[in-house]
């Protein structure tokens, strides 16, 4: 076994301090990464702070992170895509069965057996806890395993591995381009990377916002146009804009004026982790429009977009903390005190 030093919470709620604990060694097609960033998710925040009643503690102790970069340290007897010292990536899932209907057509965050999880899943070999990236070393089949393009920042990557490929997938999924007008409901961790690639793909973007003080952030990171949603006026005037309205709000609200906002036959894709959705059903119907769901991305979507990123100098915007103060990244993320996603520093 392979000895990790990482950050886990030892039971739903506590404090993320420092653990030592026990990676694999390293199968044949196996890749150990020394981490260097790692970034902090709404998914961290929930797994480790679970709401009442969403308690899982099963799955402590815990060590969250999902959003992994770093270098090759060591490669297994049959690995062929990597060798020591090269820039990768690992995101939020890292195996899966292979053999369904999603995983031989690249899906394979939608395995039908469930895809094996970065944290907090069950290693489907032999069965332990899978543990995450706030630690030094992550080990993981080179299948899952991402290289990371040259001249991307390590930072600014980390929530591409998450963010990021979230968001491309949509986008990619309904042929996103010149000449289409896309919406980006919310400027999160979600949003700022869609507002990015939107534009960079070529289309209109415009930003909805409930604060008009984000305004001009949205305008800053690319946006075209801003409508504050929570002005009825104006939102009156987006009926039938847009081709594709990416929604990344993580709390239930009104979809109906954003349905409203699409063209005929036209797509709202919801992003963010809501309990339930609410819209009124008139406004799907009228116009033929259709309400969809994404999440995370294959291996082949991953790699596609790494290199669109790539060629267009583009990553999420961070603030970067050394990982002794995850826990301060999480209270603050907790409070919504962040431009736009929090990175780990695990060097510093």
């Amino acid at each position: 076994m392979r000895t990790a030093n990482g950050w886990a919470a030892q039971a739903p709620g506590a404090l993320l301090e420092p653990w030592r604990f026990q990676r694999r060694d390293l199968r044949p097609t196996d890749v150990a990464l020394r981490v260097t960033h790692a970034g902090v998710c709404f998914t961290d925040l929930d797994h480790v702070r679970p709401g009442p009643g969403e308690e899982r503690p099963e799955l402590f102790p815990l060590v969250p992170g999902h959003e992994i970069v770093g270098e090759v340290v060591a490669v297994g007897s049959e690995v062929t895509r990597f060798r020591a010292g090269d820039p990768v990536c690992v995101g939020n899932i890292v195996d899966s069965c292979g053999v369904c209907e999603a995983c031989r057509g690249g899906d394979q965050q939608f395995c039908a057996e469930f895809p094996t999880l970065t944290y907090g899943g069950r290693d489907r070999h032999d069965g332990p806890l899978t543990q995450g990236g706030f630690s030094d070393e992550y080990v993981a089949d080179q299948a899952f395993v991402h290289r990371r393009p040259e001249g991307l920042d390590p930072a600014g990557t980390a929530p591409l591995m998450c963010a990021g490929i979230t968001t491309w997938v949509p986008l990619r999924r309904w042929e996103v381009g010149p000449g289409q007008t896309v919406g980006v409901v919310g400027l999160g961790g979600l949003g700022h990377v869609a507002v990015k690639l939107a534009k960079a793909l070529g289309a209109e973007v415009v930003g909805f916002t409930t604060s008009p003080d984000k305004a001009e952030d949205m305008l800053e990171l690319g946006a075209d146009d801003v409508v504050v949603s929570t002005d009825a006026e104006a939102m009156a005037g987006q009926r039938g804009r847009f081709d594709l309205i990416l929604d990344t709000v993580p709390r239930t609200h009104d979809l109906s004026p954003y349905l409203t906002a699409l063209r005929f036959d036209r797509t709202l894709c919801a992003l963010g982790m809501t309990p339930e959705m609410s819209f009124a059903p008139q406004a799907l119907l009228f116009g033929r429009k259709r309400l969809a769901g994404a999440g995370s991305g294959g291996l082949a979507d991953t790699r596609e977009m790494l290199d669109f990123c790539a060629a267009h100098g583009l990553t999420a915007t961070v603030e970067v903390l050394p990982v002794s103060e995850v826990n301060t990244a999480l209270d603050r993320l907790a409070a919504g005190d962040v431009k736009y996603r929090f990175v780990l520093d695990l060097t510093a």
